[in-house]
């Protein structure tokens, strides 16, 4: 007869393992992110060579680690460039097709506090694209600067790609007119995953609707999911916009061109403390 263990410790061997599986894929990726600042292959600065295996490693290592904490961007990240090849391809494609998505990949713009210009965007009257996307960066304590830079991407250009749809992510937020709270975040995710492909956000909105209170859930289900995954199919691809030449354009007249209708519901953005 085998005795009996005691369901408290298997529980501690699992979250060990859960943990144990967290801690090597952030050694792998500090380790891999040193070793990438000494020897600097060429295609690209930063890039970390990897096969197919140590890819898989890290897209479940940082797939745990991004749902025992959504809010940990660098394992959200690295998920989704290990993970997002097909859907690059797509974008990449897309953005090929379209004038301006083409000269954004031409040109190849970045959205950085050191390429912006607050001081001309903080002039610009309410409503503009630019004076809004300022109020949202003051309004949720964010930056722009915040967004890492692509590691695991085995394509100079399908990198920018990814680089591109990260920095515009908060631009999505003052299109959408969502908070950066758990619930503005998963319908935005919604919005991205038809837009971009990218299982990375397929696996934010299944996901994050498990961290929403009732009420939230309620409001996501009925209202906000059904107009964000509308919007996503929708409107044009949103990386083929050349934003930096749409600061003075109003927010309206944008969404009306991009064929995005405005939020039925507007959350409530998380308190200042």
């Amino acid at each position: 007869m085998w005795p009996l263990i005691p369901f408290r410790w298997i529980n501690r061997r699992r979250h060990c393992f859960t943990v144990s599986k967290v801690v090597c894929v952030q050694q792998l990726h500090s380790s891999s992110t040193e070793f990438a600042n000494i020897h600097y292959d060429g295609l690209y600065p930063g890039h970390i060579p990897t096969t197919t295996v140590q890819k898989a490693l890290l897209s479940i290592g940082s797939g745990v680690a991004a749902l025992q904490n959504p809010y940990r961007h660098d394992m959200v990240a690295v998920l989704g460039e290990t993970t997002g090849h097909l859907a690059l391809i797509k974008l990449r494609d897309r953005m090929r097709n379209d004038p301006e998505g083409y000269a954004v990949l031409t040109e190849r713009p970045r959205i950085r506090l050191s390429t912006l210009d607050l001081t001309k965007m903080a002039s610009l009257p309410d409503g503009s694209f630019g004076r809004e996307y300022l109020r949202f960066l003051e309004d949720n304590d964010v930056t722009p600067d915040s967004r890492a830079d692509v590691k695991f991407v085995d394509n100079e250009e399908l990198a920018y790609v990814m680089q591109r749809y990260r920095e515009v992510h908060d631009l999505l937020h003052t299109l959408l007119g969502m908070p950066t709270n758990m619930l503005g975040e998963v319908a935005v995710k919604c919005f991205e995953a038809t837009q971009t492909g990218l299982p990375m956000c397929a696996l934010g909105a299944v996901l994050g609707p498990l961290r929403l209170n009732a009420s939230r859930l309620q409001s996501l289900f009925t209202s906000l999911g059904p107009w964000a995954l509308q919007n996503g199919r929708c409107a044009r691809c949103v990386l083929s916009i050349f934003y930096e030449r749409r600061w003075e354009q109003s927010l309206e007249d944008l969404r009306r061109e991009l064929n995005i209708e405005p939020p039925p519901v507007i959350p409530k953005a998380k308190k200042k403390t």
